[in-house]
C-alpha cells in the first residue's frame, strides 16, 4: 500500500495537534513545515515580555515534542509557494528552497499583528504574536525604566515613564495589568533617581468596552481593577499616528491630541497569514475583511477536499482566533482525512465546543467566561493557572513554568529581566536590510552535485549478493 503524504504547514496549535493526530497511522507520512523551530504557547507571550517566564518555557522545540512520532518529520523553512495543482509546497530557510509534495495539505499557518493598514507602526509599537515580539518589548519595557534613571530633564524622564498599550482584548488587559505591577511592586525598589511609581500606564482602544467579548459585567469588572491599580483606561479614540516619541490619537470628539511616551505595545488586531491569499488564488475560496479563507463546513478549501485549512486561518460560523479552536479544528481535519483514507462515512460538520475564555488582570484577579457561568476574581485566576499548565506542552515546561510563577505571584520578583540592546534594535536593523544582501546559507561546489538515484529492491539485492 502505497503511503499517504500529509504536509502540514505551521507549528501552532494547529499544526502540532493536528500532526499528532495522526500518529497511529502507519499507512501516512506527515511533514511538518514551520518557520520556527519550536511550538509556541501564545496565550503567554506576555509574560515573556514582562519578565516572568524564560521563552524556552512556553516555545518548546517541535522535534524534541514529535521525535517519537515516527511516521512524522519536521522541516524548517518559511512557505513561498503553495500548488495545488501540482500539490507541492515551497519552503524557503536562509536562501535554500525545499520542495515537498503532498497527497493532503493541513494549512495552518496562523495570524499576524494588524495595523489595519499602517504596518509602520511596527517599527515603534511592536506585537505580540512572535517570540521575538516578546523579547524586543522585554528590551524596550525593563529598558525605559533604565533610561528614566538616567534621565535630566522631567519631559525626557515622564515620556521613558509612559507606556501605552493599544487594544483592550485579552493580550492588551493582560500586558497593562503586568506593566502596572511591574511599576507599582517588584520594581519600586529598584531605582534611586525615580520611583517606579510614578509610572503612567495607559490602554487604548477605538472600541467603547473592556474585554467586549466577555460580556458588560466581565469587562466592567476588568476595567474597575485596572483602574484601582493605576491603568488609565481610554475607549472610543483612535491611533492615528505612532513615533519613536509618542502616539498621536483621535478622541471621540473629533480633536486630536498626543501622548508623550517611548514604550508602545500593540495588541489590536489581527491579520491571518499571507498563505491565505495564495489558496484563494488557486481555487474557489474567497477571502474575508482579515485575510481568513472561508471554508466549507468540514474545514476543506472549496474546489479542494485534500486542503484542510485550520485555526486563526479559517473563517467558518464567526468562529473566535482563540487556541482551542485550532486544537478542535485540527483534530477534526485528521479524523476526516482518516475517515477517507479508510473509505469509511465522513464525520458530521465541524462543530465548535466553546471551553470558555479567559483573562488575567493582576495576580490573583483573572475573569472567566465558561458556559453560562460568568466570574472573576481569585477562583477565576486559580482557574486560569490550571487551565494553562494543562495546556503546556511538556513537564520540564509545566515545572518551570510552575517555579517562575511562585517568584514572580506569592514574591515580588522576576526571574526574566535581563535585556540587550540586540533585542530592541536588532528585527528593525534587519528589516531595512534589502532582500539581495540578507544572509544566506554557505555553498560549496560539491552542494550542486545531484543526490544518487534511489535504488531498487533488486539492485541493492544485486549489490549485497555481489
Amino acid at each position: 500500500m502505497a503511503t499517504h503524504r500529509v504536509v502540514v504547514i505551521g507549528s501552532g496549535f494547529g499544526g502540532l495537534f493536528g500532526t499528532q493526530a495522526l500518529r497511529r497511522r502507519k499507512d501516512v507520512e506527515v511533514t511538518l513545515v514551520a518557520k520556527t523551530t519550536h511550538h509556541l504557547f501564545q496565550p503567554l507571550l506576555y509574560q515573556v515580555a514582562t519578565g516572568i517566564l524564560s521563552e524556552g518555557a512556553i516555545s518548546p522545540s517541535t522535534r524534541e515534542i514529535l521525535a517519537r512520532q515516527k511516521n512524522a518529520r519536521v522541516i524548517l523553512g518559511t512557505v513561498v509557494a503553495i500548488d495545488l495543482d501540482a500539490k507541492t509546497v515551497t519552503s524557503e530557510v536562509l536562501g535554500r528552497e525545499t520542495v515537498t509534495p503532498f497527497d493532503t495539505l493541513l494549512v495552518a499557518a496562523g495570524a499576524g499583528q494588524s495595523y489595519f493598514g499602517n504596518d509602520h507602526f511596527a517599527e515603534y509599537a511592536p506585537g505580540m504574536k512572535s517570540i521575538d515580539d516578546a523579547l524586543e518589548l522585554r528590551g524596550r519595557i525593563f529598558g525605559s525604566f533604565e533610561w528614566a534613571e538616567l534621565a535630566t530633564a522631567p519631559a525626557e524622564r515622564d515620556r521613558y515613564l509612559t507606556f501605552v498599550v493599544v487594544g483592550a482584548g485579552p493580550t492588551g488587559v493582560e500586558m497593562a495589568g503586568q506593566i502596572a505591577e511591574l511599576a507599582h511592586r517588584t520594581l519600586r525598589r529598584d531605582f534611586r533617581a525615580i520611583d517606579t511609581r510614578q509610572a503612567r500606564i495607559i490602554l487604548l482602544d477605538a472600541a467603547p468596552k473592556v474585554l467586549p467579548s466577555f460580556g458588560d459585567r466581565l469587562g466592567g469588572d476588568a476595567r474597575e481593577r485596572l483602574t484601582k491599580m493605576g491603568v488609565e483606561v481610554v475607549l472610543g479614540t483612535k491611533v492615528v499616528g505612532v513615533d519613536s516619541t509618542g502616539i498621536d490619537i483621535e478622541t471621540p470628539e473629533g480633536t486630536r491630541d498626543r501622548i508623550e511616551s517611548a514604550t508602545k505595545v500593540w495588541a489590536a488586531g489581527v491579520q491571518a497569514s499571507e498563505l491565505g491569499t495564495m489558496l484563494a488564488e488557486q481555487s474557489d475560496a474567497e477571502l474575508d475583511r482579515a485575510g481568513r479563507v472561508r471554508v466549507n463546513p468540514d474545514l476543506t478549501l472549496p474546489g479542494r477536499p485534500d486542503v484542510y485549512v485550520v485555526g486563526d486561518m479559517a473563517a467558518l460560523d464567526n468562529l473566535p482566533g482563540v487556541a482551542q479552536v485550532a486544537i478542535q479544528g485540527a483534530r477534526y481535519a485528521a479524523k476526516h482525512l482518516k475517515a477517507r483514507l479508510d473509505g469509511k462515512p465522513a464525520p458530521e460538520k465541524f462543530s465548535y465546543f466553546d471551553k470558555g475564555s479567559m483573562a488575567t488582570i493582576s495576580r490573583f484577579s483573572a475573569v472567566a467566561s465558561v458556559g453560562k457561568l460568568r466570574f472573576s476574581g481569585f477562583l477565576a485566576w486559580l482557574l486560569w493557572l490550571a487551565i494553562h499548565i494543562v495546556y503546556l506542552i511538556g513537564f520540564k515546561q509545566r515545572i518551570t513554568t510552575l517555579l517562575h510563577w511562585m517568584v514572580s505571584f506569592i514574591g515580588r520578583g522576576r526571574s526574566e529581566r535581563t535585556v540587550t540592546a540586540q533585542q530592541i534594535l536588532a528585527r528593525n536593523i534587519i528589516r531595512s536590510i534589502p532582500p539581495e544582501d540578507l544572509p544566506k546559507l554557505p555553498v560549496v561546489e560539491s552542494d550542486h552535485e545531484p543526490a544518487p538515484a534511489p535504488r531498487t529492491d533488486d539492485a541493492a539485492e544485486v549489490e549485497r549478493v555481489g
